[in-house]
């Protein structure tokens, strides 16, 4: 079986019909067995291609998320689970054939909720913040927590109400404009075959590209 076909088999069945398949589902797709489709997915996980749970089950294929984390995305007839702020404001950019995709959430704080009509030429308007609490060297001690807390805020006061009220230390905000231009490469050919990972040095090299610097983001 090739890793490559499972891999795309998953992404393209998450951005089709905005959910992720099962191991059944991809045996017919690659025609293998479905032992050795599990066997492909754990190695698919060991390379960060995928989050899988205790039993197995795929629970994110970044950006898609199979389970709820703060953020839905609604395409022309797909809805998504954005799996964060991060992820959601790249599906735009990945999804090349949807005009437009409405991200939608909640201020953590105060459930105010929030959406934006993202599209490709221009970041959304609103004075809303991004808030990321993980640093990069530790994102993927837990990805789903990571994930789970790259959340977007109504505004400072409310992002630091909600670290006195949790107790945790603030990570990085960013504003709406730079989340968008974070967001807008970082995914770029993960629908093609072929498509590699990045590496820390062309990842460090991103984070600067787009104004990202200091000790949260490793540089």
């Amino acid at each position: 079986m090739d890793l490559e076909d499972l891999r795309l088999a998953v992404y393209v069945t998450f951005a089709r019909h905005g959910h992720a398949p099962t191991t059944t589902q991809l045996a017919d797709q690659v025609a293998a067995p479905v032992d050795d489709v599990r066997r492909g997915l754990q190695q698919l996980a060991a390379a960060r291609h995928l989050v899988l749970s205790d039993a197995g089950d795929i629970v994110m294929a970044h950006p898609f998320s199979a389970i709820p984390l703060g953020f839905s995305v609604r395409g022309t007839d797909t809805l998504w689970w954005g799996g964060c702020a991060w992820d959601s404001f790249t599906m735009p950019h990945l999804l090349t054939t949807e005009p437009a995709l409405l991200v939608a959430t909640t201020c953590p704080y105060c459930s105010t909720p929030h959406a934006w009509n993202l599209i490709r030429a221009a970041p959304p308007p609103g004075d809303q913040i991004a808030h990321f609490l993980t640093p990069t060297a530790h994102m993927w001690d837990d990805v789903v927590h990571t994930c789970g807390h790259q959340r977007i805020f109504c505004n400072e006061t409310c992002l630091d109400a909600w670290l006195q009220r949790t107790g945790n230390a603030r990570g990085y905000a960013m504003d709406l404009p730079t989340l968008w231009n974070f967001a807008s490469d970082w995914y770029t050919g993960r629908l093609d075959r072929g498509y590699t990972r990045r590496d820390p040095a062309r990842a460090a090299d991103y984070l600067r590209s787009v104004g990202l610097s200091g000790p949260f983001w490793g540089l």
